[in-house]
């Protein structure tokens, strides 16, 4: 799969993103950005699993915040999608290892982007009131609940991407909080889903 092949995305968002892949493997070459295996697949594997979770947010987007983001994964994409399409959205990428946010910083900085990178655990600083909470391979849906009460706007969406136990993580995420969930099936892996939460409540 080439950027290229990505649908609805504009030559200009085109370039954007050969610019971040390129990056992503120079930098992977030094820093564990993504599995060297998956480099391979990165444009099905990473990215476009990211721009099916920026499709699933609600428009307009005030303010996008990216749990644990590591090589980008989706906050970056959506930030090279948001550049064109919603240029006076915020994005926050927050992550806590300082060398993946050097490359944060480059790979917005590289691609044009608009974008704060904060070098931070997640449970320490204060509210980010998102309006979309994205976190990819991070934690189990309990963990992230937690850090979506605390991050969310309360009419805000989370999205998060969930591999095949999905169904078992929600299962028992519900014995602790409430919340109104819809599932969407991953379109880059049939056994996963990207769970689309809102309404996040302790029981």
């Amino acid at each position: 799969m080439t950027a290229q092949s990505l649908p609805d995305v504009s030559r200009e968002t085109n370039e954007r993103l050969l610019i971040y892949a390129d990056l992503l493997r120079k930098w992977t070459a030094k820093i564990n950005l993504v599995s060297r295996d998956s480099l391979e697949n990165l444009w099905e594997r990473h990215i476009a699993d990211s721009v099916q979770v920026y499709h699933l947010a609600s428009k307009p987007i005030k303010h996008w915040v990216d749990l644990g983001s590591g090589g980008g994964f989706p906050g970056v994409v959506a930030a090279i999608l948001m550049a064109e399409a919603q240029p006076s959205a915020r994005v926050t990428l927050v992550e806590s290892d300082q060398r993946k946010c050097a490359f944060l910083r480059t790979a917005l900085r590289e691609t044009g982007c608009r974008g704060e990178v904060i070098t931070s655990r997640i449970e320490t600083i204060p509210p980010l009131d998102a309006t979309v909470l994205s976190a990819r391979a991070l934690a189990d849906l309990m963990t992230l609940l937690d850090y979506a009460e605390r991050h969310l706007h309360p009419t805000g969406v989370a999205l998060f991407p969930k591999g095949a136990k999905w169904q078992q993580e929600v299962k028992e995420a519900q014995s602790k909080w409430q919340f109104a969930l819809e599932v969407a099936k991953s379109s880059t892996d049939p056994a996963a889903a990207i769970l689309k939460i809102s309404g996040v409540s302790r029981v």
